[in-house]
């Protein structure tokens, strides 16, 4: 069984135990109160194998299984950890200094880890094709990046109440992804430059909204 596989089932076995159990969640949540004014750091890490919700938890593994094994084919398990892991704690990170005013402000959900593989796969192979469920043609990978980065900067812009979705943390993840890739695969990843630029849209237009406009956090 390999590291991705074992990551997924981990996810899926932690997820369904909260689901069953609020208090794991509130207590392993991301949460700024708790990491800044308790110190409670490993709330950074363990946010990311918590889920809101079934179809939370399902979309984000969905698309770590059909991404991370180009990942771990170029990079190997360490690389493949070092890029889920990191984007993980780097989206985190990244959410608690946008949000850093507001106390009160949580979420759960891997989508850091998510995103740094999704943009690292893109960069090496941006129409890999995946097949998704009632579609019978496969979806270029840097079409389905842009819709997820797409959907996920929309419920980031337009809040649900008690979302508890770590929306903002795709930014930070993608950014380690896709560093990691040029990193350690430049030309191939250069070569990508127009596909990567145009999954990226929704999070430039994210990064406007929150560095610039100031409209977040």
């Amino acid at each position: 069984m390999n590291i991705l596989i074992l990551c997924i089932i981990a996810t899926a076995i932690i997820s369904f135990i909260a689901f069953n159990n609020p208090a794991i969640t509130e207590k392993y949540k991301f949460s700024v109160g708790a990491i800044l004014h308790r110190k409670e750091y490993i709330r950074l890490l363990s946010s990311g194998f918590l889920h809101a919700d079934i179809m939370h938890l399902v979309f984000n593994m969905l698309t770590l299984y059909f991404f991370g094994p180009i990942v771990m084919q170029h990079f190997g398990n360490i690389g493949f950890l070092i890029v889920y892991i990191g984007s993980i704690l780097l989206g985190n990170i990244l959410s608690l200094y946008i949000y850093q005013k507001q106390p009160w402000y949580s979420a759960v959900g891997a989508s850091g880890g998510v995103s740094g593989i999704l943009f690292a796969s893109i960069a090496l192979y941006p129409n890999s094709g995946i097949y998704m469920f009632f579609i019978p043609i496969a979806i270029p990978g840097f079409i389905f990046g842009l819709v997820y980065f797409g959907y996920s900067v929309y419920m980031m812009m337009n809040p649900r109440p008690h979302d508890n979705i770590g929306h903002a943390a795709h930014l930070g993840g993608a950014f380690l992804g896709l560093l990691y890739a040029i990193v350690n695969a430049p030309e191939q990843a250069m070569n990508n430059g127009i596909y990567i630029g145009i999954m990226s849209l929704p999070l430039i237009y994210l990064a406007y909204e929150i560095f610039v406009r100031k409209r977040i956090g």
